[in-house]
């Protein structure tokens, strides 16, 4: 039990839109990249793109050119843009609003926390450099599971790996990719939207940003969802 005086025990904090504002980032890779295969890239391929794993972009983008999804040509267009965003890593990651601060307050609660997310070890290890990897316990990447966000296991790994039930933790997103997947896994979701709309559902609260976010309503947000959902059982 944390020092919220509840079963909350675990924070499973998403990257890219939510602690970091590196979405951006990635934009400028994407769109880059469609380029340099062959197009530009449209509005509604690039909301497909975020959130995505890798190989989910990539097939994305692809298709939207209408190239073949050749397995060396995929390598190599993973490996121009990972340089490309290891290259705009390397001129310093934004924050998110009050992302920091937030990070610091599930620490002071005695809580868990464990980063999740699609991005591939080599470039969250960049991202770790800005985060501090003193805010968490452990981190689950998009190529140590065998499938990513949207699949349920990158945040069933990230709960086994703080030795958590999925429901005792409350997962922290920003896109629908995300909460899909914390959610399939069992977690409470947190969003606070960043680049693209999260439709509302159950098991979902929703805050504006990470600013003024206190231990005690880090308690709230988990329990609400779970409060509603006895309240249907009865």
């Amino acid at each position: 039990m944390s020092e919220l005086g509840n079963d909350l025990a675990g924070v499973l904090w998403d990257m890219d839109g939510t602690l970091l504002d590196s979405e951006k980032m990635w934009d400028v890779a994407v769109r880059e990249l469609s380029l340099h295969l062959g197009g530009p890239m449209t509005e509604e391929t690039r909301l497909k793109t975020i959130g995505a794993s890798s190989a989910n972009a990539l097939g994305v983008i692809f298709d939207a050119l209408g190239l073949a999804q050749d397995p060396r040509a995929l390598a190599e267009a993973k490996e121009w843009m990972f340089t490309r965003v290891e290259g705009l890593f390397a001129d310093g990651i934004p924050w998110r609003p009050g992302a920091l601060e937030a990070l610091r307050t599930v620490r002071e609660h005695g809580l868990s926390a464990a980063l999740v997310t699609n991005t591939e070890r080599r470039l969250t290890e960049r991202a770790l450099e800005t985060l501090g990897r003193e805010h968490f316990d452990h981190s689950v990447c998009g190529d140590e599971v065998p499938f990513g966000k949207p699949h349920p296991d990158p945040y069933l790994r990230g709960a086994e790996l703080l030795g958590l039930d999925p429901a005792q933790c409350l997962a922290i997103e920003d896109s629908p990719t995300g909460a899909a997947s914390a959610q399939a896994a069992g977690c409470v979701v947190l969003v606070i939207p960043c680049e693209v709309v999260v439709p509302e559902a159950p098991g979902r609260v929703f805050r504006d940003s990470l600013e003024g976010l206190t231990g005690i309503e880090l308690g709230e947000l988990w329990s609400r969802p779970r409060a509603q959902s006895s309240a249907l059982r009865l």
